[in-house]
């Protein structure tokens, strides 16, 4: 084995597990939950965080592609696995052999699984997507009904869920959402009607914390399940009590005197107003750290902030330690998450990026090594 990375994701399991039974608290046991872990489980690792949440009693997982869903039975994980960009003719026969649920909303997809499925002697569920407004993925209202008659002119399949995505759920102020929720269940009324019963879904996050009604026989919690909120104003007014599952820490290389006048980094966009003591951190923009950072960026060293000064490099970044004696090559630097008594959120450093806590999420875990705790044990401490 290697020498690992100075920089380091930590992903409290206990954090997963708990948040996934305050989900389950809220919508209480009469709603099913679909526990997304596409994109690599928003950076927290794809199976280790479906474990946790199986462990917490999840039965069903959303992923984003074919790949994903594979590698989650391959790991050991039953239950439904809902396979939300859906399948191409590829990605058909390993649907049908993993036993994976597709989303399908092209004829193609239909046709690929049919064959499949008869082939394999089974017959397979697949669920339709519908758009309602999101302009994304799925079928338009007025195409719903010749989708369905031609779906049921395949015997190796039938329909099992139809589902559909609100663009602006989290958006404070919003009045579409009611309006395309209508459109919703106005569709699903046709589909009722002609004698077929699927289970229906569109709660993400955002839609299971605002609109209770709308949380129909399944939600979709995502950046929940991982301890964030999907807006600031939905934190405030949440009942949720979430933990914050990612921390991401690093090592101080150097400490260095520099005096007043002194250029930090490349452009010397940043020019000392005084003697300075900085430290040389080994994050950049390569690990997730992003370059337009700079100028906003704070990092904590003894459990305290200190501004990060010049701009961010590809491997590296400067912190000011002038207020904080005593730093030292090899202490721990804290990006993201808790140390001591600071904290530095997802939500704080989104603003710094001009992004949203997903993004970062998914940056940090996708650039760096995971590294698995468990704060319920005893000796260790919660990842914040």
């Amino acid at each position: 084995m290697g020498t690992p990375s100075w920089n380091r994701v930590e992903v409290d399991r206990a954090a997963l597990r708990h948040n996934f039974r305050q989900v389950r608290k809220l919508v209480g046991l009469g709603v099913g939950i679909l526990a997304v872990v596409k994109a690599d489980a928003y950076g927290h690792g794809l199976v280790p965080a479906a474990r946790a949440f199986a462990e917490a009693g999840a039965t069903a997982f959303g992923v984003a592609e074919v790949e994903e869903g594979v590698r989650l039975r391959q790991a050991g994980i039953t239950g439904q696995i809902v396979v939300m960009l859906g399948v191409d003719r590829h990605g058909a026969a390993e649907a049908v052999a993993h036993d994976l649920t597709p989303v399908v909303y092209t004829l193609e997809a239909v046709e690929a699984l049919a064959a499949q499925a008869a082939k394999g002697g089974c017959r397979k569920g697949v669920q339709i997507k519908v758009d309602i407004g999101m302009g994304r993925l799925g079928l338009l209202p007025h195409e719903l009904a010749p989708f369905l008659a031609a779906l049921r002119r395949f015997p190796s399949l039938y329909l099992s869920g139809i589902a559909s995505h609100f663009p602006k759920a989290d958006v404070e102020g919003d009045t579409i959402t009611e309006e395309q929720y209508g459109l919703f269940q106005e569709l699903l009324s046709r589909v009722q009607d002609a004698g077929e019963g699927p289970i229906n879904h569109i709660a993400n996050s955002a839609t299971l914390l605002r609109y209770p009604r709308m949380r129909c026989d399944l939600v979709r919690p995502g950046i929940s399940l991982y301890g964030c909120y999907p807006a600031d104003w939905l934190h405030r007014a949440s009942a949720l009590d979430l933990r914050p599952v990612m921390r991401f820490a690093t090592t101080v290389l150097q400490v260095k005197e520099v005096p007043a006048g002194q250029g930090i980094s490349y452009g010397h966009r940043y020019v000392t107003g005084r003697p300075t003591r900085l430290a040389v951190l080994p994050v950049g923009y390569a690990d997730g750290y992003l370059r337009r950072m700079a100028g906003r960026a704070e990092v904590l060293l003894a459990g305290r902030r200190a501004p990060v000064r010049g701009m961010i490099c590809m491997n590296a970044c400067m912190a000011d330690v002038t207020e904080i004696p005593g730093v030292k090559a090899g202490d721990e630097a804290v990006l993201l998450g808790c140390q001591g008594a600071g904290e530095i959120r997802a939500e704080e450093i989104a603003r710094w990026s001009e992004t949203i806590n997903y993004e970062i999420l998914c940056l940090f875990g996708s650039c760096n090594r995971q590294v698995y705790r468990d704060s319920e044990e005893p000796g260790t401490q919660p990842v914040c």
